[in-house]
């Protein structure tokens, strides 16, 4: 009995892996499978948290260095749409100017993720919001601390 339980599961996850390929693409479903960029920051330079339309919130932490992203990382409750836009976002920032940051659009994690379903393109978007305000707390020098 443990062993047709077994396959079963084994068979139902590799179904989902399936789907979830087909929606997002190999890059997304990496992205979602390991996350990057996932946790919190202390005492970051920038800071953003933003609650989407969907109820999905995400926070974007960056750290800088003469004037560019050294560090970034990203926290969200929301959906594994919202984890692969944030993880893509953090990413996106390192190594750029503030004025760099603020060029990183929707489009531009869309387009580095390969897609999503259009139902959630609203993840990205959130994403960058949360990113841009992260920006600029650090341009108004608002230090955020936890």
């Amino acid at each position: 009995m443990s062993e047709k339980l077994d396959i079963f599961v084994m068979d139902l996850q590799n179904e989902i892996f399936e789907e979830t390929i087909k929606a997002y693409g190999q890059k997304g479903f990496d992205r979602w499978r390991n996350p990057l960029y996932m946790g919190s920051m202390v005492n970051p330079d920038g800071y953003g948290c933003i609650t989407g339309s969907c109820g999905d919130t995400m926070k974007i932490f960056l750290k800088f260095e003469r004037g560019r992203v050294k560090e970034a990382s990203f926290q969200t409750d929301g959906c594994g749409s919202s984890v692969i836009c944030g993880s893509f976002a953090a990413e996106l920032a390192l190594g750029k100017r503030p004025d760099e940051v603020q060029n990183v659009t929707k489009e531009t994690i869309l387009k580095t993720i390969g897609g999503l379903p259009e139902e959630e393109q609203h993840c990205a978007l959130l994403a960058t919001n949360t990113l841009h305000q992260a920006v600029d707390s650090y341009l108004q020098g608002n230090k955020h601390e936890g």
